[in-house]
């Protein structure tokens, strides 16, 4: 064999695995199908501002080790989410929090709100009838009542996920975040923050001294690749590894329209979303914001992205294959058929499969970490 492992993916977990492994002395081949490393964390600097080509990406853990070991490939600004809601002509403040209700039902005082509140959610349980709540909807009411749920809630989950909140499960939105203060931070997290000069230098760092080759799908170079290396760290869909043996895992997926305006500021915020169905896209970024600004105490006055921003346009889209995968659809028929070929992989020693396409899950970018870094731990002793 002329690799110990051979890394299908060069996104954060197929390049932790590479290397940490080549730390470990063992020889790694990394190849992508995409012209660039990264995966889906991946920037692209344009005009002087680091674009997230493939969607937002907001890094955030309370795990100190995790935010320790990241800190060695880039420093971090202290970017702080704090999205902004958009229902037709009125803007709320995102999560659901003091600042949220006092708009939503013109009121001021935290008892005027909590009363408000509690009238919507016995409104919405009435309605059970002593039952848990069934669907999403449902759900949803229960935990906020009928005017949060009707302007923020439905017509955004609905785009994001393509069908009725009344067809979707109660565990989308079970731990809905509800504060009674004003804080406007969407996470909870000890630590929090954007890399200053985007993601794609932290993978870089990471494959520095590893073999990579670009443009490379391991579908069309399989019986090449299949032998190349004692074991295959799969960070692809594992369906389609299997050819697809017991069926397709759904997943939805997410398209941008990415447009760059002679403005300096477009909206003031990275993050607005979108919450009515009548606007088609879930959201849009604007991604000087992310490491630019009087917020982070860095406002640039001059160079290059001066006088011009970059801006997209988030859809959210059914997926079929011919689409890039982005959201597992973690349903009893996904989950059931995702066991199936998790059982395959189970019996295959010389197979490893990572990430949220290999492992059928969502996971956040510091999940992404551990679990990396323990499949090393496992793997090489």
């Amino acid at each position: 064999m002329k690799y110990d492992y051979l890394g299908v993916g060069s996104g954060l977990f197929g390049s932790i695995f590479a290397y940490e492994a080549n730390k470990r002395g063992k020889k790694v081949l990394v190849i992508d199908k995409r012209p660039n490393v990264g995966g889906n964390i991946y920037t692209e600097n344009i005009d002087g501002i680091n674009v997230h080509k493939y969607g937002a990406h907001i890094f955030h853990t309370s795990n100190k080790e995790v935010w320790d070991y990241i800190n060695q490939f880039a420093e971090f600004n202290r970017y702080t989410n704090s999205p902004v809601a958009r229902y037709k002509n009125e803007l709320y403040n995102l999560p659901f929090n003091l600042n949220t209700f006092s708009k939503m039902f013109n009121l001021v005082t935290l008892q005027d709100i909590e009363k408000k509140l509690d009238e919507e959610r016995k409104e919405g349980l009435a309605k059970l009838n002593g039952r848990e709540p069934q669907n999403l909807e449902e759900q949803a009411i229960s935990l906020v009542g009928t005017t949060v749920y009707e302007k923020l809630i439905k017509g955004y989950t609905e785009k994001q996920w393509g069908m009725s909140c009344k067809e979707l499960p109660v565990s989308i939105i079970k731990r809905l975040p509800v504060r009674m203060v004003f804080d406007n931070n969407y996470f909870n997290n000890k630590y929090q923050g954007i890399p200053i000069g985007g993601y794609t230098q932290i993978i870089e760092k990471m494959l520095d001294g590893i073999e990579v080759k670009l443009n490379c799908d391991f579908f069309e170079n399989r019986s090449e690749l299949q032998n190349i290396a004692e074991k295959i760290v799969f960070t692809g869909s594992i369906d389609q590894y299997y050819d697809y043996k017991f069926g397709y895992l759904e997943y939805r997926s997410v398209r941008f329209e990415t447009e760059e305006l002679d403005v300096d500021n477009y909206q003031g915020n990275a993050v607005i979303n979108y919450t009515d169905k009548e606007v088609p896209y879930t959201r849009v970024i604007e991604h000087k914001h992310f490491e630019q600004g009087k917020e982070l105490g860095n406002e640039v006055t001059e160079g290059p992205s001066v006088g011009k921003t970059i801006i997209s346009r988030e859809y959210s889209d059914k997926w079929d294959s011919t689409k890039e995968p982005y959201y597992p659809i973690n349903n009893e028929r996904n989950n059931t058929l995702y066991e199936k070929y998790k059982a395959l992989a189970d019996k295959d020693s010389n197979i490893i499969f990572g990430g949220r396409l290999g492992q059928y899950k969502y996971y956040d970018m510091d999940k992404v970490i551990e679990e990396a870094l323990k499949c090393v731990k496992n793997e090489i002793k």
